[in-house]
């Protein structure tokens, strides 16, 4: 049954070839896709394979390709002779990896899950081996990388709950793509038990990637610039949030602010495309908004700043010693409670952390962390935070401490690819043959 299955999803992949060339030509219309780089979705190259051996590790959004930069610098410091080819899937991911990927590695779009564009990718790159980061389990693309001997492996890998109750309807489809893979490392206990009840060969759990990323990086002059026109206000930030959460947060603002006219709200949707969107409704209710994609300045009658714009969380970080994490008030499984930690920031949380259990679960037990679960809740302890100095350094400090002893997990992943990176360093991969047409 489950070879039919793939038969023809394989199959129907060739069919499918004009819808999918025609959704793509919407979305590059929307922004959701790069009109000049479409034929990398389709599996045509936009540059040249340089000579030697080449890694190819494929994540799907912008968080899951930050989570492997620490494991690219490794594997080029370690392996100079090596390439590292990443593919992401979006737009927002693609403009960050032209900006932080080091010397030696390269970004491409992935290629869609069609037998030619999944071809075309694999003929031109000819990985000696491919690193699939977290969940990405796309039947036509891993069953045409073995078939060609590229030995894969499945890292960082995380199956939530809710996704693991999807697959169990589909076991014996799971067990068989999980099969392709010669190494599993787990981010969570929990992630590791599910993928061998969908029967992983021997998953591993080592920790999350995500724990060894350096602080995110912000401009310093902008940091400075912002830190003078925010000077002696109070001051807290609303991190990567969802909608849902952003009326949640206009409404611990109001509270805050009745006792507090200088409060400042930083609030930085996960979307930044949403900011003028958020801006209006936050208007609406009554709020004085600026917007930072629109360039309206941070003025001191400012009370709410939409900080819609890619690649700066490292900024607003820097600037509010109190986080609140977006995606947790909403069933999300909430952003990474790590980035603020690293970068002095108290954090709160909503109920919704899956994403992130056992991180959440740590900071909380640390006593970096606190959970709120309305607006009401999330007022007063950023109130709380606001108005005890001393708890809000001992919670900064007790972060810290709690994110720097989890960056070891990058030591443990690097030693369990060591053998198949080994049989990477030497090897020279020939061109194969194209896959026939049908």
């Amino acid at each position: 049954m489950t070879a039919l299955a793939l038969r023809l999803y394989h199959l129907f992949g060739y069919a499918a070839e004009p819808v999918v060339r025609r959704v793509l030509a919407r979305r590059a219309a929307r922004g959701r896709e790069d009109p000049a780089r479409l034929s990398e979705r389709l599996g045509r190259a936009g540059r040249p394979r340089p000579a030697g051996p080449l890694v190819w590790i494929h994540a799907s959004s912008v968080g899951e390709s930050l989570s492997v930069l620490p494991l690219i610098a490794r594997l080029r410091r370690d392996r100079p002779g090596l390439t590292v080819l990443v593919t992401t899937g979006t737009v927002t991911s693609a403009r960050l990896m032209a900006e932080r990927l080091p010397e030696g590695a390269l970004h491409q779009y992935a290629p869609v899950d069609l037998p030619p564009a999944v071809a075309g990718f694999l003929d031109h790159w000819r990985p000696a081996l491919g690193l699939i980061v977290e969940s990405e389990l796309w039947p036509n693309l891993l069953l045409a990388a073995r078939r060609r001997g590229i030995p894969l492996a499945l890292i960082n890998a995380r199956l939530s709950g809710r996704s693991a109750r999807r697959w169990r309807r589909l076991r014996p489809l799971a067990a068989h793509l999980l099969r392709q893979f010669s190494l599993i490392l787990a981010q969570s206990p929990e992630d590791e038990a599910r993928l061998r009840a969908l029967g992983a060969p021997d998953p591993r759990s080592l920790g999350n990637l995500k724990a060894a990323a350096p602080p995110l990086a912000a401009d310093a002059a902008e940091v400075a610039r912002l830190r003078a026109a925010i000077a002696g206000r109070p001051c807290w930030l609303a991190a990567s949030t969802h909608p849902g959460e952003e009326p949640v947060v206009g409404a611990a603002h109001a509270a805050l602010a009745a006792d507090r006219p200088k409060l400042l709200t930083l609030l930085a949707p996960r979307h930044p495309d949403r900011g003028p969107e958020i801006a209006a409704a936050l208007r609406a209710a009554g709020h004085r908004v600026a917007l930072r994609s629109a360039g309206e300045p941070l003025a001191p009658e400012t009370g709410i700043y939409v900080a819609d714009t890619i690649g700066e969380l490292g900024l607003w970080y820097r600037l509010a010693e109190i986080a609140f994490m977006g995606g947790s008030l909403v069933p999300k499984g909430g952003q990474n409670p790590l980035e603020p930690a690293k970068l002095d920031c108290a954090v709160l949380y909503g109920p919704h952390t899956a994403n992130f259990a056992r991180i959440a679960e740590g900071l909380c037990a640390a006593g970096a962390a606190a959970r709120v679960s309305d607006a009401a809740s999330l007022a007063a302890a950023v109130a709380g935070l606001l108005d005890d100095p001393a708890a809000r350094a001992q919670a900064i400090a007790a972060g810290r401490t709690f994110a720097a002893a989890q960056a070891g997990v990058l030591d443990e992943v690097v030693a369990a690819l060591a053998p198949l990176l080994e049989r990477v360093s030497g090897s020279s991969v020939a061109p194969v043959a194209r896959e026939a047409a049908r």
